[in-house]
């Protein structure tokens, strides 16, 4: 028998040996990592340079500890950078970094209504943003241009308009997400709760996803901000419904992005609709592909229509990578923006350096506007007429990419 002393020594030294390495879905190395480069359970693997990741079953090698002369401001910022979502339910998309290009969801007012006829976004912004590394384009369009009819057919002159621009992003190498830009609603009523009927809207999306199934870099984003609704289990069954139509159309690869209620906030969705949105299954498995979309402005009052910045967001942000690591779920900031002011380059700068470095539970951001809004717009990012970019795409956007 061993003495109660030995025991004891014996116990103390596998702990220290447990605490030296890496748990299960742990880090275990990557650019910067000084912590352990081994596992107590699974294999370290490579998720990207700066993210190793201890993983069940084979991978690759113990990895070795990277040093970087990159600046320590940009990696330190968060000391949650380094996601620990599990790899079987991550995207495996690349960090998206990119903009909105508007201009067919011009008029769409936030009841859900329409009175225009949209604004094809300039050609040559897609090769202008994609080489300064851009790799996604948001390309909102409104419910009744696609579709005039509820519930109707897609109408083929619209269409040859909005597909031309599609596959002007899709020519650059980049992703392109299809936002459908009505705030969960059709001319003031809304969808599953007065307006249009789940089937309705679900019929919408088979038709789109039947033209783009065989496109993996196409994204589905199903609604622009619902807002004001009055609860929030039917929309939880209109995004289901929406998913499933997606999926039964072919589309079995491409990321649907599910968006919370209280205009998509980022700093709602983990008390508010997000819990309920858990719930909404993937016909094609899992939930990998299934990713929550949120916004966030800087201004005052969160609504974008503000020059001046009063904050960087990243508590908000903060919050929300913590619950999404919880329900090992990612997340893209697909609208977000600032005026031409020197609080939005500094605010702007710094809340997207923290969505930078939260990947892959941050799966990126796409940057509120460029397209047709002229450069006097307070939340332009459109290039000049000379070619040239605005300061605050310089200054907030450009460094993040």
């Amino acid at each position: 028998m061993l003495s109660v002393t030995f025991l004891a020594v014996s116990l103390f030294g596998a702990v220290q040996l447990a605490a030296a390495q890496s748990s299960l879905y742990g880090q275990c190395g990557g650019i910067n990592w000084t912590g352990s480069t081994t596992c107590s359970s699974g294999t370290c693997t490579k998720l990207n340079d700066w993210y190793y990741q201890c993983l069940p079953g084979s991978g690759s090698a113990a990895a070795t500890t990277t040093t970087s002369t990159r600046a320590s401001s940009s990696t330190t910022r968060s000391s949650t950078s380094a996601s620990s979502t599990p790899s079987s339910v991550l995207s495996g998309l690349p960090r998206l970094k990119g903009v909105n290009e508007a201009g067919y969801d011009f008029t769409v007012y936030t009841n859900g209504s329409f009175s225009g006829t949209g604004v094809d976004p300039p050609a040559g912004q897609f090769t202008h943003f994609a080489s300064q590394g851009v790799n996604a384009f948001r390309v909102p369009f409104a419910w009744q241009l696609m579709t005039p009819t509820l519930g109707g057919t897609i109408d083929s002159a619209f269409w040859t308009r909005y597909d031309k621009t599609v596959q002007q992003g899709l020519a650059t190498g980049a992703y392109v997400i299809l936002d459908l830009h009505n705030y969960a609603r059709w001319n003031n009523a809304i969808i599953n709760q007065g307006g249009p009927t789940t089937a309705q809207y679900a019929s919408l999306w088979s038709q789109v996803a039947t033209k783009y199934a065989s496109n993996p870099k196409i994204i589905f984003g199903i609604m622009n901000e619902p807002h004001d609704l009055p609860a929030i289990a039917p929309w939880v069954q209109s995004v289901q419904a929406a998913v499933n139509a997606i999926r039964a159309a072919g589309a079995t690869s491409q990321i649907i992005l599910i968006p919370g209620s209280s205009w998509s906030s980022a700093q709602a969705l983990p008390t508010e609709a997000g819990p309920q949105l858990l719930t909404v299954t993937d016909p094609a498995g899992g939930v990998s592909k299934l990713v929550f979309d949120v916004h966030k402005y800087l201004d005052s009052d969160n609504s974008g229509t503000h020059d001046e910045c009063v904050t960087d967001n990243i508590s908000v942000f903060q919050t929300l990578v913590n619950w999404l690591k919880q329900n090992n779920r990612q997340a893209i900031l697909s609208e977000t923006g600032g005026g031409h002011t020197q609080s939005c380059y500094t605010a702007l700068n710094s809340q997207l350096a923290f969505i930078k470095n939260n990947y892959p539970t941050m799966l990126g951001f796409t940057v509120w506007s460029a397209g047709s809004f002229n450069t006097a717009y307070e939340l332009s990012v459109t290039p000049n007429a000379d070619g040239t970019d605005n300061q605050l795409w310089i200054q907030a956007v450009k460094p993040n990419l």
